[in-house]
């Protein structure tokens, strides 16, 4: 990421430390608790702090009147890319608060790779953007691209405080 800049880390969250395949393992376990990733059949392929890749196979229910991956499918990728981004970002729970997409051409193929990077985070939100490509006969080709404002969720009153030293 040479060349862009980033906030520093946050001083205010414990310092954490789990594999890559843990942390992988924690951002699946996300994707299987949200009810319309699991019906649309997405998967988590990588998670790192600040990045994503998010991948959906292409099925006919996910088409529009014309063939291509409907406009809303596409949306959803990208937002749930950049979410994840910007969350692992700020390792704090998050929303999306805003994003744009630009959709380049039709989405024909057998599958749709997110990928997604925090472009800038600070405490209470991150800016991030994803690319999202289409798989067709094993060339990855740009299809859409997307930017978004990742917004941290205020603390839960019903939460319990966290240990001392975690």
């Amino acid at each position: 990421m040479s060349g862009q800049a980033s906030s520093p880390p946050r001083t205010d969250i414990p310092d954490v430390v789990v594999s890559p395949e843990v942390f992988l393992a924690m951002g699946r376990e996300v994707l299987a608790s949200q009810p319309f990733s699991i019906l649309v059949g997405a998967r988590l392929h990588a998670l790192s702090p600040g990045h994503c890749e998010l991948h959906l196979p292409i099925t006919p229910q996910l088409l529009q009147q014309h063939g291509f991956v409907h406009g809303g499918v596409l949306s959803y990728v990208a937002d749930n890319a950049l979410t994840y981004a910007g969350g692992t970002a700020m390792r704090v729970p998050v929303v999306t608060s805003e994003f744009k997409i630009n959709y380049l051409r039709p989405a024909v193929g057998e599958l749709l790779i997110a990928r997604a990077q925090a472009v800038h985070h600070g405490r209470a939100q991150a800016v991030c953007r994803c690319d999202v490509l289409v798989v067709q006969a094993g060339t990855e080709k740009l299809c859409a691209m997307a930017q978004g404002t990742i917004a941290a969720l205020p603390p839960r009153e019903d939460a319990a405080p966290a240990p001392a030293g975690a």
